[in-house]
């Protein structure tokens, strides 16, 4: 199954601070997938989905996420509200979200999905708590040996870029991973909200932070060093998911010349 990642759209009517047009951003990444010589079967969305979770945001993102002409899958972010999410994506609730958490199991593909919340309300961190993991637990738990995704916004892990880590996954980080290292069915953790590819093994499976379709978080692993963005090339990546042989593909966004050797 190919799966197709894009994450942090940070979607709204204005251009941001630094120019940058999301919209515009969204839809050159959506060109960019319709043009790939093989077409994903599914699009994940993986947070951030707007800037400030209003409904004319929402409806700018269903309508750019309507270009795919292919499915797709959201979960929310730290700028997501989820209410106002439900309101205009009302089909979640055939995936059997509950009234808490907008998280669930979609079994509809070779692979399953495994759709985790780890929003809190009004604030820039991550957390899961004892509910959330228990849900979590029991979900693995219905399927032991179906290959399995992971999504979450949140990475749980530490990145080393001091200023999002202490925006990350504060709570529940080492009970998630002891949770998943019980299932060796689970082929890949896909997440958002670092603005950059990452990959670190969490309990045994390998979890990967994905571009964004905007502006880049830039690199830099001094404790001391301040956050800031860099207008590197927005990004996807491609899963290739395959029981105990996925591979994942870095891919960036717009147009570079090719060279062919013979």
């Amino acid at each position: 199954m190919l799966i197709a990642q894009i994450t942090d759209l940070h979607l709204q009517h204005q251009p941001g601070p630094d120019g940058i047009l999301p919209a515009e951003h969204l839809r050159q990444a959506v060109d960019s997938l319709r043009q790939l010589p093989t077409r994903p079967d599914l699009v994940v969305v993986t947070g951030d989905l707007t800037e400030h979770g209003a409904p004319d945001e929402y409806a700018l993102l269903r309508a750019g996420l309507a270009r795919l002409e292919m499915p797709y899958r959201l979960i929310p972010g730290n700028h997501d509200h989820t209410g106002q999410l439900r309101a205009a994506f009302p089909e979640l609730a055939e995936l059997g979200v509950d009234a808490r958490f907008i998280q669930y199991v979609d079994d509809a593909w070779p692979v399953r999905l495994v759709a985790l919340d780890t929003t809190v309300p009004g604030k820039g961190h991550g957390a899961l708590c004892a509910a959330r993991l228990q849900w979590l637990a029991d979900r693995l738990a219905e399927a032991p040996a179906a290959p399995t995704v992971v999504l979450m916004h949140h990475p749980p892990f530490e990145t080393g870029i001091h200023p999002m880590d202490a925006i990350g996954l504060l709570e529940g980080r080492d009970e998630f991973a002891r949770i998943v290292a019980g299932h060796h069915n689970i082929e890949r953790i896909l997440c958002g909200h670092l603005h950059r590819t990452m990959m670190c093994q969490v309990g045994g499976v390998l979890a990967c932070t994905c571009p964004s379709t905007v502006q880049q978080i830039q690199l830099n692993l001094v404790p001391s060093a301040p956050l800031a963005a860099r207008f590197e090339p927005p990004g996807y990546q491609l899963h290739w998911v395959r029981p105990g042989r996925t591979v994942t593909h870095h891919a960036v966004v717009g147009h570079y010349d090719s060279v062919y050797y013979a």
